[in-house]
C-alpha cells in the first residue's frame, strides 16, 4: 500500500511536470516547473529522511539481533551442560540405588543371622537353661560368664542391626537428595530449553522485521532515484525556458535597438535636409538683394524702389526617450534556535525471601505469591527493596560485584547453568525450583556446578 501511494505521488508529479497551459507565457511555465521541481524535492527529501529513519531502525533491530544470537549462543551452551549434568546425576543415582539394594540385602542378611543367634539363646536359655546350668553343678563363676557372654551377644547384635540400619537411611536420605538435584537440573534446563525456543521466535520474528526494513529502504531507494530523474528533467526544462526568455529578451533588445538606430538616423538625415534648405534660403536672399541695389532710373525724377524681405525660420521640433526602471527587494530571515538505586541487608534479603517458601514455581513468573521462576523470585525480592535486576538467569551473573564462594554471604546471588539462587548461609540456598517443590530451601548450594556468585547488598 506505501509503495503504491508513493508511486501514485510520483505520477502526479510528473504529470504536473509535463503537462503546461498551451497559452501561459513563458515567465508562467518557468514559475510552475519551479513550483513542480519544489514539490519533488521536497518529496525527495521526505523519501531520504525516511530512508535515514529505516537505516536507523534496521541498524537497532540488527544490534538486537546480535544481542539474542549472543544469548541464544549462552542459552544453547547452558542446555548442553545441564544435559551433561543430569547424565551424570542420573549416573550417581543408579550407583546410589546398587549401594542401597546391597545395603538392605545386608541388612537383611544381618537380621536373619541375629534371629538364628537369638533363637539359639532363648533354646539354651532362658528359665530351664539356667536350672540345667546349677543342676549340672556349674560353679557360679560359669554361670555369670555365661551370662556376660550371652549379654555381650546381645548387644553386638543390636549395634549391627542399627547400624546396617543407619547405613540405609544414610543411602537412602542420599538417594533423594540426587533425585531432588536431578529435579532441580531438569528443571532448568526446561527452563533454558523454553528460553532457547523464546530466543529463536524472537530472532526470526526480529529478522521478519529487518527483512521488512530492507524491502521498504530499497523501495524509497527507487523512489529516490525516479524523484532525482524527474529533478532532472524539471531541471533541464526551466533551463530551457530560461534559455527561451533569455533569447526573446535578447531578439526584443535586438529590436529596440534597431529601433532606435533607424530613429537616430532618420533623426540626422532630417537635420541635414533642414541646414540645406537654409544655405538655399540665405543664398537666394543673398541674390535678391545684390539685384536690388544696382537698379537705376533713366530720368532725373528719382524713383525708388523699396523692398521687405521676410524671412521665414523653420523650426523643427524634437523629441526625447527616457527608459527607467527601478526595483528594491528586501529579504530577512530571522531563525533562533534553542537549545534506581535500592538499599537493604542480605539478612533482610534472607528473612524476606524465606517467607514465600512452599509458594508456586511458574515459568516466566514473577510473582511472589501466585509463582515465579527462578530468576523471576530473586528479581522480585530485590525490587521489595528497590534493585532492579533483570529477569535472566544468565544476564544474573553480571549484577553487582562478584566474590568467590568461599566468600558468600547471606543475600547474594548463586548462579548456576540455568539457574539462580539466593545464599542464606551455612552452604544453604533458597530459590525457586521446579514446579514439584516449588520455592524451597536447599541444604547444598554446591549440589552443581556454580558459575558465579554476585553480591548485589
Amino acid at each position: 500500500m506505501r509503495k503504491k501511494f508513493l508511486a501514485l505521488s510520483l505520477a502526479v508529479i510528473v504529470s504536473a511536470a509535463q503537462v503546461m497551459t498551451v497559452s501561459a507565457s513563458k515567465q508562467e511555465k518557468l514559475q510552475q516547473q519551479q513550483a513542480a521541481q519544489a514539490e519533488t524535492s521536497a518529496q525527495l527529501d521526505n523519501a531520504k529522511a525516511e530512508i535515514d529513519d529505516l537505516e536507523t531502525k534496521k541498524n537497532q533491530i540488527t544490534g538486537e539481533i546480535d544481542d539474542l544470537d549472543a544469548q541464544l549462543v549462552v542459552t544453547m551452551a547452558s542446555v548442553e551442560n545441564l544435559k551433561n549434568e543430569i547424565a551424570e546425576k542420573q549416573t550417581e543415582i543408579e550407583d546410589t540405588q546398587k549401594k542401597l539394594s546391597d545395603a538392605q540385602a545386608e541388612e537383611d542378611e544381618q537380621y536373619e543371622q541375629m534371629k538364628k543367634r537369638i533363637k539359639f539363646l532363648y533354646e539354651s536359655g532362658g528359665d530351664n537353661g539356667w536350672a540345667a546350668l546349677i543342676l549340672e553343678g556349674k560353679d557360679l563363676s560359669s554361670i555369670l560368664n555365661q551370662a556376660e557372654y550371652t549379654q555381650k551377644l546381645y548387644k553386638y547384635d543390636r549395634e549391627c542391626l542399627q547400624e546396617y540400619m543407619d547405613l540405609v537411611q544414610q543411602v537412602t536420605d542420599y538417594s533423594n537428595q540426587l533425585a531432588d538435584e536431578k529435579a532441580d537440573l531438569e528443571a532448568s534446563e526446561a527452563e533454558q530449553e523454553a528460553q532457547q525456543q523464546s530466543l529463536e521466535e524472537m530472532l526470526e520474528q526480529k529478522k521478519a522485521v529487518s527483512d521488512d526494513y530492507e524491502n521498504q529502504i530499497a523501495d524509497l531507494n527507487d523512489m529516490a532515484a525516479q524523484y532525482n530523474a524527474v529533478l532532472a528533467e524539471q531541471n533541464a526544462k526551466i533551463q530551457q525556458i530560461q534559455e527561451e526568455i533569455a533569447a526573446e529578451e535578447a531578439a526584443k533588445a535586438a529590436e529596440e535597438a534597431r529601433k532606435a538606430e533607424e530613429a537616430r538616423q532618420a533623426a540626422e538625415a532630417a537635420e541635414a535636409a533642414r541646414q540645406a534648405e537654409a544655405a538655399r534660403q540665405a543664398e537666394a536672399e543673398a541674390a535678391a538683394s545684390s539685384a536690388a541695389n544696382n537698379t537705376t532710373t533713366a530720368d532725373n525724377t528719382p524713383s525708388s524702389t523699396g523692398s521687405s524681405i521676410t524671412t521665414t525660420t523653420p523650426s523643427n521640433g524634437g523629441s526625447s526617450y527616457d527608459d527607467s526602471s527601478s526595483s528594491d527587494t528586501s529579504s530577512s530571515d530571522d531563525s533562533s534556535s534553542s537549545s534506581s538505586t535500592g538499599s537493604a541487608t542480605g539478612s533482610a534479603i534472607v528473612s524476606y525471601a524465606t517467607q514465600f517458601i512452599g509458594n508456586p514455581y511458574v515459568w516466566g513468573g514473577t510473582s511472589l505469591t501466585n509463582g515465579a521462576d527462578c530468576s523471576g523470585f530473586i528479581m522480585s525480592v530485590y525490587a521489595h527493596f528497590g534493585y532492579d535486576l533483570p529477569h535472566s538467569s544468565s544476564a544474573l551473573r553480571g549484577v553487582g560485584r562478584g566474590v568467590s564462594y568461599a566468600e558468600a554471604q547471606p543475600g547474594d546471588i548463586i548462579c548456576y547453568s540455568g539457574h539462580v539462587a539466593i545464599y542464606i548461609g551455612g552452604g544453604a540456598i533458597v530459590h525457586a525450583s521446579n514446579e514439584r517443590d516449588g520455592i524451597k530451601i536447599s541444604s547444598n548450594a554446591a549440589y552443581t556446578t556454580i558459575l558465579a556468585v554476585r553480591r548485589v547488598v
